[in-house]
């Protein structure tokens, strides 16, 4: 009889262990995604707060926009594709200060006629698509834009390049005061717009401006760095954008 009671106490406390041990185990556990789901909602927290805060940033600079320039006719949406506010407000700023002789824009659309509407004097702008640059010639002549051409030729390989304008069109083209860099778009092309440099570093003017867009990107931040070593008179300032702009400008 003793035996079977102490065999009965052996098994509650092997029991009574093993419970502790599970409980324990399910304390670790849960903790483990107590503090994983903590993590989660801590990112997504930072996250909304910084879409916020880059939502609000965009708001304030759409709304400089329409205060430094009249505009005739809607704008269409800004953003995604398009130049952000706060890439269009540099633009004006660019070119109402400097007041450039001529603009060579990669990649053409809200941001062609903003220039314009600036008092750009002359802007060539190139698009690799038929329908995007009657786009923008489209919404230059609803805007009365003047002095803008849109110059459309197809993407083809450069180098190491897939697919980039066709660089005759550019043969007709010196002396360029302002060069902005916003295409062709770039996908998964780290070399998409690097071409730029091969063809329109020595069209340049002396005191030429060059600013790109999506230098958060490590393809446009090496081609910023490329053009401002190759231009010792120049400086490189990275600004924090949206989508990161760079601008070369004289010292």
């Amino acid at each position: 009889m003793n035996f079977l009671y102490l065999a009965l106490f052996a098994i509650s406390i092997l029991g009574l262990v093993y419970l502790v041990r599970s409980m324990r185990a399910l304390h670790i556990k849960v903790g483990k995604q107590s503090d994983r789901l903590a993590a989660g909602i801590q990112k997504v927290t930072e996250q909304t707060r910084n879409n916020s805060l880059n939502d609000y940033r965009q708001l304030e600079a759409y709304v400089q926009l329409q205060n430094l320039i009249k505009f005739t006719a809607p704008l269409p949406p800004t953003r995604g594709w398009a130049g952000s506010p706060d890439l269009l407000v540099t633009l004006a700023h660019v070119v109402k200060t400097f007041k450039p002789g001529l603009v060579v824009e990669l990649g053409s659309g809200v941001s062609t006629v903003v220039m314009s509407k600036a008092g750009a004097k002359k802007i060539i702008s190139f698009d690799g698509s038929e329908e995007f640059g009657q786009q923008t010639r489209d919404l230059l002549q609803a805007h009365g834009a003047k002095g803008v051409e849109v110059r459309v030729t197809k993407l083809a390989p450069y180098k190491s390049s897939n697919g980039w304008y066709d660089p005759t069109a550019f043969k007709d083209i010196k002396k360029v005061d302002l060069l902005v860099i916003d295409g062709p778009q770039g996908g998964d092309d780290s070399n998409g717009r690097y071409p730029a440099f091969d063809v329109l570093l020595s069209k340049l003017s002396p005191k030429a401006i060059i600013i790109l867009d999506d230098v958060k990107r490590p393809g446009e931040r090496k081609l910023a760095e490329d053009f401002a070593a190759a231009l010792p008179k120049h400086q490189l300032d990275i600004l924090d954008h949206e989508k990161g702009t760079a601008v070369i400008r004289p010292k």
